[in-house]
C-alpha cells in the first residue's frame, strides 16, 4: 500500500521518494522499539533499522546533548528553535536540546550498520518517529547506498508537528 503525505516535505532530493509501510511492518515495528527504547530527543524522538537482504544490519536513535530529565522538561517548554519558529531540519545548533544532525537516527543507523557489515550498499532504512528527513541525513543516506526510505503510514499526522 502507498500512502501520500497531505503536506509537502520540507526537503526531498531530486530523484528520490519516501515509502510508506503498515506499522505492522516488522522492520517498522523494529523501528519503534528503537525509538521508544533509545532515543533521548523529546521533541522529535526517532528510531531507525537499516535491512539488507531482509535481516537488520544497523540501529540508531537521535540522541539530543541533554541528559538531565529536568532540561529535558525544560527544553520542551522552551526551545530555542521553537520559539525562533525556525522550520524542522534547520539551524540545530542554536539548540542544546534538539539532536545534532550528525546524532539524528540516520547517521547512527548508517554508521552501527558500517561497523556490522561490509557494505550497506543497495539496503533500506525504515524509520519510526518523523514524517520526513533532513538534508544532512539524507546526504549521510545517499552517500551511504541506501535505496529505499520507509516511514510509517500516517507519519505525517502522527509526527509532523
Amino acid at each position: 500500500m502507498t500512502y501520500i503525505t497531505s503536506r509537502p516535505y520540507p526537503y526531498l532530493p531530486k530523484g528520490r521518494k519516501i515509502k510508506y509501510v503498515p506499522a505492522e511492518n516488522q522492520f517498522m515495528m523494529e523501528a519503534e522499539k528503537v525509538c521508544k527504547h533509545d532515543s533521548t530527543e523529546s521533541m522529535h524522538s526517532t528510531g531507525a533499522v537499516i535491512v539488507k537482504d531482509g535481516v537488520i544490519i544497523g540501529k540508531g536513535a537521535n540522541q539530543a546533548a541533554l541528559k538531565s530529565s529536568a532540561l529535558k522538561e525544560l527544553h520542551k517548554k522552551f526551545c530555542i528553535r521553537r520559539f525562533l519558529k525556525i522550520p524542522s531540519g534547520q539551524k540545530y545548533w542554536l539548540c542544546p536540546g534538539c539532536a545534532q544532525p550528525g546524532s539524528h537516527a540516520e547517521p547512527r543507523a548508517v554508521k552501527d550498520a558500517l561497523k556490522k557489515a561490509p557494505s550497506i550498499v543497495g539496503s533500506d532504512i525504515y524509520l519510526y518517529g518523523h514524517w520526513w528527513c533532513c538534508e544532512p541525513c539524507w546526504d549521510k543516506m545517499i552517500a551511504a547506498g541506501i535505496n529505499n526510505v520507509y516511514l510509517v503510514e500516517g507519519a505525517t499526522e502522527l509526527f509532523g508537528r
